[in-house]
């Protein structure tokens, strides 16, 4: 009887599987769910013969053995939100690796909803949960007995004990003045978005402490705060352009910020990059490849921040969790608003 034929007349079973590797129930089970008490040869005789069967473990079996059952639930706040789909993409492709299963739920940020599915994920016996950030202010974390695994990403815990993945939002303010000091840009502004949310503020903190690194300080201070629309960006800027001393650049607290900038700048005659050059935040490909012209900016790795958080919350349910806020790291992605040109020799003040 070939194998075929054997799996036209039932489903491959583990005992199908220990009987081709000639070894125990016992000693199929270990080594196909990576017990380190199985020799490499005989793990590896199992394997060959599950690949050769086409075994699919049954996964509410393998949970009553193991108490696991391979599904992962995951709780956002806001499944609209641009931030979230990278964040998503990255866990699921971390997740999608092995014989993971994944539960959404989108909790539409409100409280009882969280709370509702929540239960629900907890009655489907996810092995752990990912909560994903709708901003990265830190959030309360979410009821638990402590037996379930949690991770966070984008928005840290507030407790210091969960584990809680954000991107270095600090850096990111440092190496958008890094870059721009590159350039030879010497007087620049830092025109922000809402002051509530501490993306904002922490870029800021970045772009001063690399700005007093230099000997230098930010153009009309740190306080320009406002709302994250290109409404703000025009507005802002036009005060900034009108001012005292003139800027050379301006890093906006976003890419939709940036867009505003770009526009008011070039409604004043002014050339970019080679009068002002501009950097936004979070490299929104739609909006910095199409903006005229293409737009450096920041981009805050998302998709790498979302695989990184899954990988830990696998780590987490064998039992090896981590601890405290893991910062992702941020590159710079330039392009011709901030290129390089041959700027006059001006005095700083």
């Amino acid at each position: 009887m070939t194998v075929n034929d054997r799996q036209a007349r039932h489903m491959v079973t583990l005992s199908d599987v220990a009987a081709r590797a000639g070894v125990s129930l016992a000693t199929a089970s270990k080594a196909l769910n990576g017990r380190s008490d199985v020799k490499a040869a005989t793990r590896e005789r199992v394997e060959s013969a599950a690949a050769e069967l086409q075994f699919s473990p049954n996964p509410f079996a393998r949970a009553l053995h193991t108490r696991q059952t391979g599904t992962i639930g995951m709780l956002t706040s806001d499944l609209d939100n641009r931030f979230v789909l990278p964040i998503l993409l990255g866990a699921e492709d971390a997740l999608g690796a092995g014989s993971t299963s994944v539960l959404l739920a989108d909790t539409r940020d409100d409280v009882i909803r969280e709370q509702h599915h929540l239960r629900v994920l907890k009655m489907k016996r996810v092995d752990g949960i990912l909560v994903v950030g709708r901003n990265t202010n830190p959030r309360p974390p979410i009821e638990t007995d402590g037996s379930l695994p949690v991770v966070y990403v984008y928005a840290p815990s507030e407790d210091p004990e969960n584990a809680s993945f954000t991107p270095d939002n600090v850096k990111a303010g440092r190496i958008a003045v890094e870059h721009l000091l590159a350039r030879g840009r010497r007087r620049i502004a830092f025109l922000n978005g809402d002051m509530t949310y501490s993306a904002a503020r922490e870029r800021v903190a970045g772009a001063e402490a690399a700005m007093l690194a230099a000997g230098l300080e930010l153009v009309g201070g740190a306080n320009m705060y406002g709302q994250w629309s290109e409404a703000w960006g025009r507005s802002g800027a036009l005060a900034l352009l009108d001012g005292r001393p003139k800027v050379d650049a301006i890093i906006a607290g976003n890419d939709v910020l940036a867009r505003g900038v770009l526009d008011m700048a070039r409604s004043r005659g002014l050339r970019i990059p080679s009068d002002i050059a501009v950097v936004g935040f979070d490299n929104w490909d739609i909006l910095c490849q199409d903006s005229w012209p293409p737009l450096s900016s920041v981009d805050m790795n998302l998709q790498d921040l979302g695989r990184r958080a899954a990988r830990a919350l696998v780590e987490a349910i064998g039992g090896r969790p981590s601890r405290g806020i893991h910062l992702g790291d941020v590159r710079l992605a330039p392009r011709e608003s901030t290129a390089i040109v041959d700027l006059p020799e001006v005095p700083v003040s």
